[in-house]
């Protein structure tokens, strides 16, 4: 297979500064991309403001013989995120590719979190989705291309303790990428998400000592493959963590029907309705909402059509 490039495309990333973004922008860069290395340079917590990341990267990708640019704006505001994408304008014309990346953490229970707390992780990660991919995304729609990476999280989609603001906020950024790959779809804009794990700053209140190599390269080819021109998927969830690359989905049970439900007829029918055999998929693109509906109508339009005298039990029958 030839070399996957990136000659005169232009990819803004978030949190490029460090870890996982700055290894996106070193291997995009490396293969031809003009970047936005975008960074506001903050603590763990969100805390402060720093040029020094994102320019210690853009200066590597041009040292390296790259092109790059330093931009510190906040993906928090959406003013912050209409000036990283203005950034990309301003300097190279255009914009093909974003990838957000920016994070940041809270940790505090359920029982102690504060709303500055929850505020400050849902602004970066899932508002801060939404603030960068609102102006970028009619840019692409109109020049007929564009492909978007979000950041979630298997915290998004299992949960962990401690960080419900974080688990929150990867939850949302998956809904947000469903609905941007539907409206994307006619328009050549592809958008898909990636549930990252790597041994970065970000892991730093975990003991990592019994981690396998989980260093930030192993991640960055499965987001270039995402945000490559010839990547042919949208509305899917890619994992990648400790070398492991795999595909997450949304299933169902093809669970119960009855026309009508007493709550005993709840309980005594949730056997079937947890039973996975035969477990359902609706891709988001290109019509999973409708194709659940549908699914759901057809089984009450099949009971509709039985004869009555079927002797069938209102049951689940599948």
């Amino acid at each position: 297979m030839p070399d996957l490039r990136f000659d005169h495309r232009v990819a803004v990333i978030t949190g490029a500064g460090r870890g996982l973004g700055r290894a996106y922008a070193l291997l995009l860069a490396s293969r031809g991309a003009r970047i936005v290395v975008n960074d506001s340079g903050g603590d763990l917590s969100g805390n402060g403001v720093s040029a020094k990341p994102a320019e210690d990267v853009a200066r590597e990708i041009a040292v390296a013989g790259g092109r790059a640019i330093a931009c510190t704006e906040s993906v928090a505001t959406p003013e912050g995120g209409e000036a990283i994408i203005q950034a990309a304008l301003h300097e190279y014309g255009r914009i093909d590719i974003l990838i957000h990346n920016a994070g940041n953490t809270r940790h505090a229970s359920m029982k102690e979190m504060t709303q500055a707390d929850f505020d400050a992780v849902v602004d970066v990660h899932l508002r801060g989705a939404f603030h960068v991919s609102r102006p970028a995304f009619p840019l692409m729609c109109k020049g007929g291309y564009g492909r978007i990476v979000l950041t979630s999280s298997i915290g998004g989609l299992y949960g962990d303790r401690n960080i419900a603001n974080y688990c929150l906020a990867k939850a949302g950024v998956i809904g947000l990428s469903n609905v941007l790959a539907l409206e994307g779809a006619p328009e050549g804009v592809k958008c898909n998400v990636i549930l990252p794990g790597a041994v970065t700053r970000m892991a730093g209140q975990r003991d990592t000592s019994s981690y396998p190599p989980m260093p930030p390269e192993l991640v960055a080819p499965v987001v270039a493959w995402l945000a490559h021109e010839s990547c042919p998927i949208s509305g899917e969830m890619l994992v990648s963590m400790a070398g492991r690359v795999a595909k997450a989905f949304v299933a169902e049970t093809v669970g119960a029907y009855r026309p009508a439900w007493t709550i005993e007829e709840v309980a005594e029918d949730m056997p079937t309705v947890r039973n996975t055999d035969g477990a359902l998929t609706f891709p988001p693109v290109p019509r999973g909402f409708y194709d659940h509906i549908e699914y759901s109508f057809s089984r009450a339009r099949a009971h509709s059509e039985e004869p009555a005298a079927s002797g069938r039990s209102r049951s689940s029958e599948t």
